[in-house]
């Protein structure tokens, strides 16, 4: 199982590596944006978690779509299941941050990094293989074949 695994990540490592480099910005932006609205604005840490989680999934749907996994197909199906992904993320973050922060009194921004690593082990490998997957590849041009597509 071990092997199985190491050898998914070293055989998609090229992805990784721009899937971590979206992953760490997108972290950088979503700390600094939780910083930003709980110390300057006065919000709430839960509900500027619940904010800037909006920025964060346009920012990460995009580069990781066109970026990452250099998937060309349309949006609308994809963001489906991106959506679904990303919100067990977010209810997760969400809870995480009520409970450790509000009830534990932990700091928020350790709570949020927390929360974010814990995400990050189980996404790459669904973006991979179900959000991002290319799901129809071309076939025929030729009038005489149809236009073919295969699953």
């Amino acid at each position: 199982m071990h092997k199985r695994i190491i050898h998914f990540f070293w055989s998609n490592r090229l992805q990784f590596v721009r899937y971590f480099f979206v992953g760490v910005s997108g972290a950088v932006i979503d700390i600094g944006t939780l910083i930003l609205f709980k110390d300057q604005f006065g919000w709430n840490p839960t509900l500027s978690v619940v904010l800037n989680q909006l920025l964060i999934i346009a920012y990460n749907f995009n580069l990781n779509k066109y970026w990452s996994f250099k998937n060309r197909e349309l949006p609308h199906k994809q963001f489906v299941r991106y959506m679904i992904l990303v919100g067990g993320n977010y209810l997760l973050a969400i809870t995480i941050m009520y409970f450790f922060n509000e009830i534990l009194g932990f700091d928020a921004v350790f709570v949020r990094i927390f929360s974010i690593g814990l995400s990050v082990a189980w996404n790459f490998p669904l973006f991979r293989k179900w959000v991002y997957k290319e799901r129809h590849v071309y076939n025929s041009i030729d009038p005489k074949e149809g236009i073919g597509y295969n699953e």
